[in-house]
């Protein structure tokens, strides 16, 4: 089975799409990766989740990505003393360190009060109620509320100005880390990210058991965004929770931002959030949506994400057929090749670089009908996707786990296979692979990218083109 797009679609499991049946359906209507998302759910539903992902994956014979998301230290206010209270604007209220509080706000978290200083800004209930720092001390914080509202126990609390000293990884975090690994995802999502050090943090617990992928939702972590981005093996644009911590207006900018960062890094990049938001109770999209969509995949986006409209919405399957259907219109329009194809980037001056970006245009000049790239560690076909040849890009590795990572990648087709030891065993294992594939029939041509000695990871150095 193939897909008629080169964008991926990924998916989040929750109640609405948890059964083998479901799961099967989102699938067959374009979901490529599945999220489980730790914020919800316990570790009994998302093994019964991962088994029938895995059971799937199975019965159809192709690999299937599996996404764990972490969710990462939340901050929250503590029990006010009435359960609510009204904030004013222009009135100066006081935070207090603790869980509970008279007539001021209680805080729970010192490394706010360390971190923290004049002129910073709180933001509470995803932004609904802002407010500006005056004063502060070891356990005390004045601030203005420039935004006023309604504010009841537990609000959660973004500070776009502060670099708190607070791990990613809460000790909830690590445990759920250990039972997703233990199942095998194959990409974990770190989040709260604020400086190249947390991804160090994380490589450490993860090690090369899955992918690491760094949820950018933090205006800090946008300050090192480079760094960030060489030491993740992905990024994901959570546009929910940086749209609280930076201007809505300024969140179009910045992802466009970040999905030409990570293409020229060769990393994949995953746009996320609120994306058929409509959908979660409407059987059809907004326009608005539609073109929001649209946007990332012109962007130049590796895959597009559902969250609660195919985890908790009504109309789970009609989410992923629609976005399946809005990628592949974005990609057919006129327009796309060349708007995809007007960021070219520097091809660095190494072997494996520059045989992968000649793959991307010898396939263009002599017609092919694909790419196939062999690959152990999956770095060879980053860096043909990078380039977004006009051409499906198919990856084979003998390692499993690196074929179901690649399934995120934009354009690819991975495929397990076994290894190979000689150069005519590589023609004709891809002759095959490119006729079973359905990619090529008799007289056409394919590029092959392969590494010699065999079996070496980073020893990319050959191109060749077969006739089918």
């Amino acid at each position: 089975m193939r897909r008629n797009r080169r964008a991926k679609v990924v998916a989040t499991l929750g109640p609405s799409s948890s059964t083998p049946e479901t799961i099967k359906e989102l699938y067959l209507a374009g979901a490529d990766v599945f999220r489980l998302n730790f914020s919800h759910g316990s570790y009994d539903d998302h093994k019964a989740r991962f088994d029938a992902i895995r059971a799937l994956e199975a019965e159809i014979g192709r690999p299937v990505g599996i996404l764990q998301d972490l969710q990462g230290p939340k901050i929250r206010i503590g029990t006010l003393r009435d359960g609510v209270r009204t904030l004013t604007a222009g009135e100066t209220v006081t935070f207090i360190l603790g869980e509970t509080a008279g007539e001021a706000i209680p805080l729970p978290h010192p490394e706010i009060f360390e971190a923290i200083a004049v002129g910073h800004h709180l933001l509470i209930d995803d932004g609904r109620l802002k407010l500006k720092v005056t004063s502060c001390m070891s356990d005390t914080i004045e601030a203005k509320v420039i935004y006023g509202g309604p504010l009841s126990d537990r609000k959660g609390v973004n500070l776009p100005d502060t670099v708190v000293k607070l791990s990613p990884l809460t000790e909830k975090d690590r445990a759920d880390l250990e039972f997703g690994l233990s199942l095998g995802v194959d990409w974990v999502a770190l989040s709260f990210v604020q400086r190249p050090s947390d991804m160090l943090e994380a490589r450490e617990l993860v090690g090369d058991k899955a992918g690491l992928m760094a949820k950018i939702e933090k205006p800090t972590a946008l300050e090192s965004i480079e760094d960030i981005i060489r030491l993740s093996d992905a990024i994901m644009v959570a546009r929910g929770d940086l749209g609280v911590e930076i201007p809505p207006e300024d969140v179009p900018g910045r992802q466009k931002e970040l999905v030409r960062k990570c293409r020229l890094a060769g990393k994949p990049v995953l746009v996320a959030t609120q994306m058929l938001d409509s959908m979660t109770k409407a059987p059809a999209p907004t326009r608005a949506e539609a073109s929001d969509v649209a946007t990332a995949i012109y962007d130049g986006a590796d895959a597009v994400m559902l969250s609660a409209e195919s985890a908790a919405g009504d109309y789970p399957v009609e989410s992923v057929a629609f976005m399946d259907r809005m990628i592949a219109r974005t990609e057919d329009d006129k327009a796309y090749r060349s708007i995809i194809t007007a960021l070219e980037p520097a091809v660095e001056p190494t072997i494996q670089h520059a045989v992968s970006a000649a793959a991307s245009s010898v396939a263009s000049m002599i017609g092919a009908k694909a790419i196939l790239a062999y690959t152990m560690s999956g770095s060879t076909g980053a860096r043909i996707a990078r380039m977004r040849p006009e051409v499906p890009i198919i990856i084979a590795s003998p390692d499993l786990n690196i074929v179901r990572r690649m399934v995120l990648l934009w354009g690819a087709h991975p495929i397990q296979h076994q290894e190979i030891s000689s150069f005519r065993e590589m023609v004709q294992r891809a002759r095959n692979h490119v006729i079973d594939e359905g990619f090529c029939e008799h007289n056409d041509r394919a590029v092959v990218v392969a590494g010699v000695p065999f079996g070496v990871r980073g020893s990319t150095n050959n191109l060749r083109v077969i006739e089918v």
